[in-house]
């Protein structure tokens, strides 16, 4: 296969585009860029897609092929950025609107085949989401609940309590006496 950019599933965090680029040098396959969900190269390069997938894999990632999975990959890689990384270019703009600058299609379109493909609404997904990041900080215990609100773009401490609760059926004071039991890794929300 001839690739100047793929797409790649389950990179969710500095450390994934650190493991990426390693299989990308110990397959001798020089990348211009990795950032979360893709590596790009400088010129189209020939991939043994199998030999790459395979040590992909190894690793818990996957290749993404068809053009729907590369738009949830994007989306969930957008997502994830927004929540968990404080994406600059996502501060001023609410979840559809920087999803339709980014991907390039309106928010209709993308919930829909979001919807279809994951049997979850993005806004589910973002929930699921921000929850993980809140039990993060949670477990980290340097925060406040109003705090952890606050950062997250929440409207008050309560509705995050009333959010939390509904998703895990803890409050967020319950669930930090627990500390991690319920800790889900955010690449398998």
């Amino acid at each position: 296969m001839t690739a100047s950019e793929i797409h790649i599933k389950n990179m969710v965090c500095d450390r994934c585009v650190k493991a990426v680029a390693g299989i990308m040098t110990d397959l001798g396959y020089p990348a211009q860029s990795i950032k979360l969900g893709s590596v790009l190269f400088s010129d189209p390069i020939e991939i043994d897609r199998d030999k790459l997938r395979q040590a992909l894999n190894d690793e818990g990632f996957d290749l993404v092929g068809d053009d729907v999975s590369k738009i949830i990959n994007k989306i969930k890689t957008l997502v994830i950025a927004q929540i968990h990384h404080y994406d600059t270019k996502s501060t001023n703009l609410n979840l559809s609107d920087y999803l339709e600058k980014e991907i390039g299609k309106s928010y209709s379109y993308l919930s829909t085949l979001f919807s279809k493909t994951e049997g979850r609404t993005i806004e589910k997904y973002a929930i699921q989401q921000r929850i993980e990041r809140v039990k993060e900080l949670l477990i980290y215990g340097e925060k406040t609940i109003s705090e952890i609100a606050w950062e997250l773009g929440y409207s008050s401490s309560q509705y995050l309590s009333n959010q939390f609760k509904a998703e895990t059926g803890l409050t967020p004071s319950s669930f930090r006496k627990l500390i991690d039991r319920h800790r889900t890794s955010i690449d398998q929300v």
